[in-house]
């Protein structure tokens, strides 16, 4: 982990491990910076150094965007709604989703949305959307362009399912996630952003990015889960080491 964060061009400008076994972490370190670099400069493919003043360390307790891990408690947030029996595993999205026609129109499942095989594309622009009725618009007419039960990894088939869930239960994502995953397992950590203190992740600009946002921190960074005000099935959680080690 030291040598990933040292040297003036490191492969990471900080990190964090904690490994355990059971109720036991064993081993939790930082190294590096939360907080290193300005921006990003094209024309030497690398980062702009901040001042040593305005550096922020990392320490175990840094938060991270999590990416596409909010995708597991999306999947856990399902399957705890399909133990309760309010939702079928295999029953049509249409069943719940009647106006989401592109999917009720090919009888995509709940199975296949978890499963990636819904036959959705991997995305769509919404963030190039100009407003939240127009994304959902395009969310509730988009069909499978891939034919349903054939493997695609595709962020829309969480959003999808983050509609359902929230359909099901009349209660947001976030909501879902915290009631019944981060606060019954203790994870106080572990939220959707904003969050203040998070590791820094990148220079959002065009040509390189979908957006230009400049350097991103403590908001989510994938553009479509920022433009759906960073509660999203498929990104948007924060979270520390130490908390997705309990997970």
């Amino acid at each position: 982990m030291h040598a990933l964060t040292a040297g003036e061009r490191p492969w990471a400008a900080g990190a964090v491990v904690a490994v355990g076994r059971g109720p036991v972490l064993a081993v939790e370190e930082a190294a590096g910076w939360a907080v290193r670099y300005a921006s990003y400069d094209p024309g030497t493919d690398a980062g702009v150094e901040l001042p040593a003043g305005a550096r922020v360390p990392m320490t175990v307790g840094t938060p991270f965007d999590l990416a596409s891990l909010t995708k597991l408690f999306t999947a856990v947030a399902a399957v705890q709604q399909i133990e309760r029996g309010t939702l079928g595993i295999d029953a049509e999205v249409g069943a719940y989703l009647p106006d989401f026609r592109g999917a009720a129109a090919y009888g995509v499942t709940v199975r296949q949305l978890l499963t990636h095989t819904s036959g959705l594309r991997p995305e769509l622009p919404l963030y190039d959307c100009a407003d939240g009725e127009e994304r959902l618009r395009r969310l509730r007419a988009e069909p499978p362009v891939g034919v349903p039960g054939t493997y695609c990894y595709s962020d829309l088939n969480m959003l999808l399912l983050q509609q359902v869930l929230e359909r099901v239960s009349g209660r947001r994502l976030d909501v879902l996630v915290r009631d019944g995953i981060t606060r019954p397992l203790g994870m106080t950590a572990t939220r959707f952003g904003p969050c203040p203190g998070a590791a820094a992740t990148e220079d959002q600009r065009r040509p390189w990015a979908k957006a230009d946002r400049g350097m991103l921190r403590g908001v989510v960074h994938d553009e479509n889960a920022w433009a759906l005000g960073g509660v999203a099935g498929h990104a948007g959680l924060f979270s520390t080491g130490r908390d997705l080690a309990v997970f």
